[in-house]
């Protein structure tokens, strides 16, 4: 075996044995490293800053993702951290070199006849099915919740507070969520039959604490039942399934209010960002949407034939 793949080797054997690194993302480095080892230079173990530079360049140039030029340059930095601390290399050559910029994607929007159009399709079945599932797409729409805050809402959350439910989003911090009146009205209409959803015997103590109570281990709706519910009622809507999720109609909700001239950092509020810069992201779909409606719609922004 060569003394490149040599270095190769420690370094995938530290990575499982200190770092707890799986079989997919050992063989991941393996590849990566094995890469730039093919590049022409210093060699592995004496590349320069410069060489390294070049290489990223180089996958640039060939049009490789700026996602995998990252990936690429994160195994090199993890693998000559490791030279270093080795003491096999007095430095590490990936300092100071810039991660490739990564345009961040823009989130999937559902209009607001989309939302409508769900709405209306679960209201269609007066059954205890299609009353929860109401109440889900509103709740979801009209406070912005994450499937987890969605899916584990103690009863207790919705009860005597005017209008507001209390939300224990990330980090356990909390926030008030305020809720339409449509929202407030789907939960009341819910709550008449929400013990058809109670299992019996030992669990219904545990799943009674619940406002999505359910017969499953946890007492609750699953975060991947809350999923298949939507995409289900997606396409009774007719709207592609690929398009919806929990977290797409809270990008609906965000993008809707700041459509409506909502300011940003109430907007964050409600949202429970930690950072606006989080939520600066649905400016820019608003922007996209607004100019997009602007120029199929206004005359003047229509080309001359």
């Amino acid at each position: 075996m060569s003394p490149r793949n040599d270095l190769i080797e420690a370094f995938l054997e530290m990575m499982s044995a200190e770092r707890g690194a799986g079989a997919n993302t050992l063989a991941a480095y393996a590849r990566d490293l094995a890469d730039f080892a093919a590049y022409p230079g210093k060699g592995l173990a004496g590349a320069s800053r410069e060489d390294i530079r070049n290489y990223l360049a180089g996958l640039s140039a060939a049009g490789l993702a700026a996602s995998s030029q990252a990936r690429r340059l994160s195994a090199l930095r993890q693998f000559y951290g490791f030279l270093y601390a080795e003491n096999i290399r007095k430095d590490n050559p990936t300092e100071a070199v810039e991660s490739p910029r990564l345009s961040r994607p823009l989130p999937k929007i559902l209009s607001r006849a989309d939302m409508e159009a769900m709405i209306a399709t679960a209201a269609g079945d007066e059954g205890p099915e299609g009353k929860r599932l109401v109440c889900i797409v509103e709740m979801l729409y009209a406070a912005g919740l994450r499937v987890s805050e969605l899916a584990g809402l103690p009863l207790a959350a919705v009860r005597g507070r005017d209008g507001f439910i209390l939300v224990r989003g990330k980090g356990g911090k909390e926030r008030l969520a305020p809720l339409n009146p449509a929202a407030r009205e789907a939960i009341a209409s819910y709550l008449d039959i929400r013990t058809e959803f109670l299992p019996k015997g030992a669990r219904r103590a545990q799943a009674e604490r619940y406002l999505f109570c359910s017969r499953a281990a946890g007492g609750f709706l699953t975060r991947q039942r809350l999923h298949q519910l939507l995409k289900a009622l997606a396409a009774k809507a007719g709207i592609d399934p690929a398009k919806v999720s929990p977290h797409v109609l809270r990008h609906a909700f965000a993008t809707h209010l700041v459509e409506g001239g909502a300011d940003l950092r109430a907007v964050q509020t409600l949202l429970g960002h930690a950072d606006i810069a989080t939520t600066e992201i649905y400016t820019h779909v608003a922007k996209d949407r607004l100019t997009a409606v602007m120029q199929s719609a206004h005359p003047l922004a229509r080309k001359p034939k």
